[in-house]
């Protein structure tokens, strides 16, 4: 996987979908989201961003959408968990001609799995951002998580994904992306 084959999309990162999160860190969770958003902006890595029952759940973060203004975020027209249901949010994802899907959402067990079930079904290789994903309780994401690998999600880390992306130091955008993300990461998780 590198930044020019693959396409990163972020599911339901709502203020009431990330208030119901217990299975792990609510602050480490948004800060790895916000951090692989950011990844992507400075590696022009395209962003899907889909949400649902904004009435209910809110807006995605405005950390994130900031990120992307000129950018439409997609609310989901059907109100599925599946978000590759949305046609909008399906055709943003083809639209970019790349064949490695990241994803991840609140929550892990719904929206998260079930969108990524959905890219391998289309025949895509599907990476699931598990270190900014979440659910309702331990259980729910641990066997979301369990689910996703069996049918054949691979599982990767924020600073797994960036690394990957960036491939090396000597990229040239390592300094933004030391700046921006490896330390701002840290810094939220409380590293530094």
């Amino acid at each position: 996987m590198t930044d020019k084959n693959s396409v990163l999309v972020l599911v339901d990162y709502q203020p009431t979908m990330i208030k119901s999160i217990a299975s792990r860190d609510k602050t480490m969770i948004k800060s790895a989201v916000i951090c692989a958003a950011k990844a992507a902006r400075i590696l022009k890595v395209p962003v899907v961003l889909s949400f649902i029952n904004p009435q209910y759940n809110g807006d995605v973060f405005p950390e994130i959408t900031t990120l992307f203004q000129d950018q439409e975020v997609f609310a989901r027209e059907v109100p599925s968990f599946d978000a590759f249901e949305d046609e909008k949010t399906w055709n943003a994802v083809k639209k970019t001609g790349r064949k490695k899907i990241v994803v991840s959402g609140l929550w892990t067990s719904m929206c998260f799995t079930y969108t990524a079930l959905h890219g391998l079904k289309e025949g895509y290789e599907v990476y699931g951002l598990i270190d900014a994903a979440g659910d309702s309780t331990p259980d729910a994401h641990k066997y979301g998580v369990k689910r996703m690998l069996q049918a054949g999600v691979v599982p990767i880390t924020l600073e797994s994904l960036v690394s990957e992306w960036m491939h090396d130091w000597d990229n040239p955008k390592s300094a933004e992306l030391l700046e921006e993300v490896y330390s701002k990461y840290g810094a939220m998780i409380g590293l530094q």
